[in-house]
């Protein structure tokens, strides 16, 4: 059994060989942690509960001062009363009090996991799913927490469902999706931080009193902090250590927060951000949070990010693209920007299907009068100034051509000046009399509305019902603001910013399930919403903005924490490179390109014949080794550094591909040597370089000596064969 109800000691055991997740009932109400580590194959509480009577702690049995919900590690928080730390949830009654007192009342065990109504759900393949209901019967409410453990992974995944039994209106001011209490609190807090061009920088800090908080208010995951966080062992690096990993699944405001307290316990809170929410529950309605899912690891951070790789390839995106190779694409924007013509694009098609690349990508610039970014978003009828024979045109030339055809959209936005305004003013998120914000010229469309919805649904099935786009880049280039909606009444106002979210995976849904055989590939002007609810959706995400191949070395390293690279679009792009106007090896900027979802986006018809070449055999290389690339497993093999030298791996049971990048060159440079680790100790591989013959160990243990650079950017790659 991988889930099972102890009577004797009211004891809920999850566990699966792997992890153990243990919860406790206490005085027939209350819901204690305690225990989430290493399978456990048999509990008897060796771990006992420290009761202590003490000073200032609220007593909900008034004669047992030693029992005191403010001092023992809680599955959720209290509201009002008993429970002074941070809060999983909160409800407002219609007379304005928020006091609430769940209690335990019965549970349910079950194969799968629960569905989600409305939001991206996590697969439930070999999943197995507790739910404890917690109920409040002086209101009729009911909380139900859902725990699911999955036969496979080291994976526990959490959601709350609210209920409103009652016949009176409550109103939800904090829905937090997972709160759980450890009784130590020695932990590093883990995130990953960063902004626009400069994504998921991995920031490590000690954990001290009071609260440390991530989150966003931007209406999405946003690129200044990823809805994630770690709890690390002090000493804990990619080989070594307990690692804790908590990943919301949610592309919209949220909130990540750990509190250590007074008596050294550490409390893990993630949910919808409350800030910017609150939600009306009526009389016999729901309310169904987002999952977390809560990662474990013995053996480091690459053991945890190992777990992710494999869960979101299997569990999390679409099943079609589970096994799918990807296409080496070109992308038309860096190359061309708004100013294109049909035969320049005929051009750069010829040139790259010569080159050996599959995909073309048609990036901004192809619809109503869009010749710079002031105008046309929302007019999505083709300008055919530009393009005379239209999309289908240009979609006919690629797959004459025996390549595939990708386009550019930017759905959820509109232009001030565009006929979509014109006609529909008040489809933007607006409050009353205010004049709405533009950012980067554009407003955003109110996704809440359902005939926004239906108009976006119609307009992307026109596109794709042709049977010619293989291929969608779907972008995302400014936060929200002003966020309200005509449509909704004075006390629901903060539902807008959920609503929108909803509205976003409503039409995704529909879409995808409708072009099921279309790559769609997600982006926010790069990593602004690179979330795991958009993977439900989209196999892959634009990684960031910045295609610098030094930038890229350090974004791509710390996204890979938690997804795997067929996830991470990575371009070779031109130097002087355009967001940071550095100048790097052609050939460094393919190995970096190369270790995520590999394309060009570059002027490729400017280019020397001496470089032409190169994207040749670029390109043959990568045909040869994409499989391995894409499916293999990826090890981070040396910790970025303050040069920004870093290495990585990746391998499967027949060969390995290590990628090494210098970064900065330095003076009096240190002998180093990469060792591969991951390689089978017992095997033999021969190098691709020199034909020599190596033990797995020998790579392993011993290493390759790291040959001495003076060079700024330089990267190399060594590959192996396994030949016994």
């Amino acid at each position: 059994m991988f889930i099972y109800f102890d009577e004797e000691q009211q004891i809920f055991h999850l566990q699966n060989g792997k992890i153990s997740y243990i919860i406790g009932i206490e005085k027939e109400k209350y819901l204690i942690h305690r225990y989430f580590g290493p399978c456990i194959k048999q509990y008897h509480q060796c771990n006992e509960l420290q009761r202590i009577d003490r000073g200032f702690a609220t007593n909900p049995i008034s004669h047992e001062r030693t029992f005191s919900l403010n001092t023992l590690p809680l599955e959720t928080s209290t509201q009002g009363n008993l429970d002074y730390r941070i809060s999983n949830y909160q409800f407002r009654n219609e007379e304005g009090h928020r006091v609430t007192h769940f209690q335990y009342d019965h549970f349910h065990i079950y194969e799968g996991k629960p569905t989600l109504k409305e939001l991206p759900p996590l697969q439930g393949e070999k999943a197995h799913t507790l739910s404890i209901s917690l109920v409040d019967k002086k209101q009729s409410l009911e909380m139900l927490l859902h725990y699911t453990i999955y036969e496979q992974f080291p994976i526990i995944v959490r959601s709350v469902t609210y209920k409103n039994h009652g016949t009176q209106n409550v109103y939800l001011e904090n829905a937090g999706s997972m709160l759980v209490d450890f009784p130590r609190c020695d932990f590093d807090l883990l995130t990953l931080n960063g902004s626009h061009t400069n994504e998921a920088t991995i920031h490590r800090q000690k954990l001290h009193p009071g609260v440390q908080m991530i989150g966003s208010t931007r209406g999405v995951s946003s690129p200044q902090h990823h809805p994630f966080l770690g709890l690390v062992d002090k000493y804990a690096n990619e080989h070594y250590g307990t690692v804790y990993g908590f990943h919301f699944i949610y592309s919209g405001n949220f909130i990540a927060q750990v509190e250590v307290e007074q008596y050294g316990s550490t409390r893990v809170q993630m949910g919808i951000h409350p800030d910017t929410f609150e939600w009306k529950l009526s009389a016999g309605t729901s309310f169904q949070t987002p999952e977390v899912v809560l990662n474990f690891s013995d053996q480091g951070f690459q053991q945890l990010s190992q777990t992710f790789h494999a869960f979101y390839q299997s569990q999390l995106i679409p099943k079609q693209w589970q096994k799918k190779e990807r296409p080496i694409l070109l992308n038309s924007w860096e190359g061309n920007y708004f100013q294109f013509t049909e035969e320049d694009l005929h051009k750069q098609i010829d040139l790259a299907k010569e080159l050996g690349i599959e995909l073309f990508v048609l990036d901004d610039g192809w619809f109503g009068k869009r010749n710079d970014d002031t105008t046309s978003l929302g007019d999505w009828f083709v300008n055919t100034d530009k393009l005379p024979q239209g999309i289908e045109g240009i979609a006919d030339y690629l797959h004459q051509r025996d390549m595939l055809f990708g386009l550019w959209f930017e759905p959820e936005m509109i232009s001030i000046e565009s006929e979509l305004f014109k006609q529909h003013p008040n489809w933007c998120l607006q409050v009353p009399h205010y004049e709405p914000t533009q950012g980067r010229q554009q407003l955003v469309l109110n996704l809440s509305l359902l005939e926004v919805q239906e108009y976006l649904i119609e307009m992307l099935s026109r596109y794709l019902s042709s049977g010619k786009i293989d291929y969608v880049k779907w972008d995302m280039n400014r936060h929200l603001s002003d966020v309200g909606s005509f449509a909704l009444p004075h006390d629901q106002q903060k539902e807008v910013s959920h609503r929108y979210v909803l509205g976003l995976y409503r039409i995704l849904s529909e879409v995808t399930t409708r072009f099921p055989n279309v790559l769609f590939e997600n982006c926010s002007s790069g990593g602004g919403r690179f979330d795991p609810g958009m993977m439900v959706y989209m196999a892959q995400t634009w990684t960031s903005d910045n295609t610098d191949a030094l930038c890229r070395s350090k974004i791509q390293y710390g996204y890979s924490f938690l997804y795997p690279p067929i996830m991470m679009g990575a371009h070779v792009s031109e130097s002087p490179n355009h967001q940071v106007g550095r100048k790097t090896p052609f050939h460094s900027r393919f190995l970096i390109a190369m270790s995520g979802n590999f394309g060009y986006e570059l002027a490729i018809e400017k280019l020397p014949s001496d470089l032409l070449a190169q994207i040749k055999e670029q390109v043959l290389f990568y045909k040869k080794h994409r499989s391995l690339i894409q499916f293999g497993k990826f090890y981070r093999i040396k910790e970025i550094d303050d040069f920004y030298a870093t290495a990585w791996l990746f391998k499967n049971d027949e060969e390995a591909l290590l990628v090494y990048s210098h970064g900065l060159a330095r003076p009096a440079q240190a002998v180093q040597y990469i060792k591969t680790m991951y390689l089978d100790n017992e095997a033999l591989y021969e190098d691709s370089e020199d034909k020599k013959i190596y033990s797995g160990s020998e790579l392993n243990y011993a290493g390759i000596l790291v040959p001495r650079i003076k060079e700024d950017f330089k990267c190399f790659y060594k590959y192996w064969k396994k030949v016994s």
